[in-house]
């Protein structure tokens, strides 16, 4: 190899390297902003992804034009070019970095996605991530009737007495959200939860499949009907984020949002009090009201649709 694809080979694995780690930091400002840990190891998994893409892109189209730049036939030559065989080592290189390459993505999502205890219908226990709180590895049901250990602490009794430990049961419906809160049965239709502290929700869906999915916080998990899925994150950013159904769950699907409120801790005790205190009715639903209007049209379309189940009967509507 003489000196001048030396160097150029040199300059453009240097340029190649930097421009792929630059990409992989610009991949951070594509999401919205981290508000859970657990976004910050989605987000650190789509860099190296990132990196790792931009890497094998920009390498490829570096060899490219260099090959255009330095390697073109002169004008007007027709000859064939020389009879190279086969190289037995750099097929097995090329074969063998690629499989090294999706076993490492792959056993690293693993990894992540283990961490963040995302749970399939077959699996029936939960693997917490290093710095975050241990999660129960019992049954659910088995969860409430668990008596407390020594080291923890005992059930509040007092009903002035908010105890956040405790889960928030979502229930998902085609289509509308409810949630209920173990303070005096309180129930919403917007999720509350306390800021810097480890929420637990148990997951119900009344009909077919949903999905629990809060781009802001990174975590989507599937809701199976007739199980009850216990699901934790930690919110880390005060603020209003938006909870979708990440399944398509019938027409109506794309009316069934939630807004979810991340407050101080002082807040959302405050806030729980006042929904405790108001007289439950029935929510405002957007599928309930788009299915009326098209039940009362005189435009027929002769397709069936699913009418929606009955809007939520709660303390706080938002």
């Amino acid at each position: 190899m003489n000196i001048r694809n030396l160097s150029a080979l040199s300059v453009g694995a240097v340029a190649v390297t930097a421009a792929s780690l630059w990409m992989g930091q610009q991949a951070y400002s594509w999401f919205p902003p981290q508000a859970t840990v657990e976004a910050q190891l989605i987000d650190d998994l789509f860099s190296f992804l990132v990196v790792l893409a931009s890497f094998i892109f920009f390498g490829v189209t570096a060899a490219f034009l260099y090959a255009v730049a330095f390697h073109r036939a002169p004008e007007h030559d027709t000859s064939d070019g020389p009879p190279i065989e086969g190289n037995i080592t750099l097929e097995v290189v090329w074969t063998a970095i690629p499989i090294v390459l999706v076993i490492w993505i792959a056993g690293y999502s693993y990894q992540i996605y283990d961490q963040m205890s995302i749970r399939g219908p077959m699996e029936h226990h939960l693997h917490m991530p290093m710095g975050m709180e241990s999660a129960q590895a019992a049954p659910w049901d088995g969860l409430w009737n668990r008596q407390p250990k020594q080291s923890e602490t005992p059930a509040l009794e007092s009903e002035t007495d908010i105890d956040i430990t405790k889960p928030i049961n979502v229930i998902a419906r085609q289509w509308a959200w409810e949630f209920h809160y173990p303070y005096k049965n309180v129930s919403s239709t917007e999720l509350h939860i306390p800021v810097n502290e480890r929420v637990h929700l148990a997951l119900e869906s009344s009909d077919v499949l949903h999905g629990f999915f809060v781009p802001a916080f990174r975590v989507k998990q599937d809701i199976i009907p007739k199980n009850k899925i216990d699901f934790e994150f930690t919110p880390t950013r005060e603020g209003t984020y938006r909870l979708m159904d990440s399944q398509f769950s019938g027409t109506y699907f794309a009316t069934m949002n939630a807004n979810v409120v991340v407050d101080s801790l002082e807040n959302y005790k405050n806030w729980l009090k006042q929904a405790a205190n108001q007289k439950p009715a029935p929510a405002i639903n957007q599928a309930a009201t788009e299915y009326a209007l098209t039940k009362d049209s005189p435009f027929k379309t002769g397709w069936k649709s699913i009418e929606p189940a009955e809007p939520p009967v709660v303390n706080y509507s938002g």
